[in-house]
């Protein structure tokens, strides 16, 4: 293991996806960040982590786990196929739901003319303002009645 490495990740061929720390990293905290990324001890083999699940996109989960100690700021050793920075995961495959062609299209009609837009500038002249009505020669009256169910004054 290089020297000032605090975990290395690898294949077994018996436990699959595999995970150990060195004597630089204190083992109680190694099993934490371990446990969490979802490995576990292997009985028999001390500082031995195999991945529990491995059959549940294997290879992902252990990128991901590298990923997230050296976020920690971890020094990790992987193997090649299991280091993000190295390898690349298989490619996702591409979904089409027709949004690229629908994108396209509103592009299209952006750029484009449409007649609904006036191409020349208007010959008419502005409208002229609305009158405003006269005020009412006499004041409207109001009549209020007292409902039964307040008190009067």
């Amino acid at each position: 293991m290089q020297p000032g490495a605090h975990f290395a990740f690898g294949d077994h061929d018996t436990h699959g996806f595999v995970a150990s720390f060195t004597s630089s990293m204190p083992a109680h905290l190694a099993r934490w960040y371990l446990e969490r990324e979802q490995f576990e001890p292997v009985p028999g083999e001390p500082g031995l982590y195999r991945l529990s699940e491995p059959e549940r996109d294997g290879p992902r989960r252990t990128r991901q786990a590298v990923h997230d100690l050296r976020r920690h700021g971890y020094t990790v050793r992987a193997d090649i196929r299991l280091d993000p920075a190295v390898s690349a995961g298989p490619p996702r495959p591409v979904r089409p739901n027709g949004l690229l062609e629908r994108r396209s299209r509103l592009a299209r009609a952006a750029a484009g003319r449409t007649t609904q837009r006036r191409i020349t500038p208007p010959t008419a002249s502005a409208p002229a303002a609305r009158p405003i009505p006269p005020k009412p020669a006499y004041a409207p009256t109001v009549h209020l009645t007292a409902s039964g169910g307040g008190q009067s004054r």
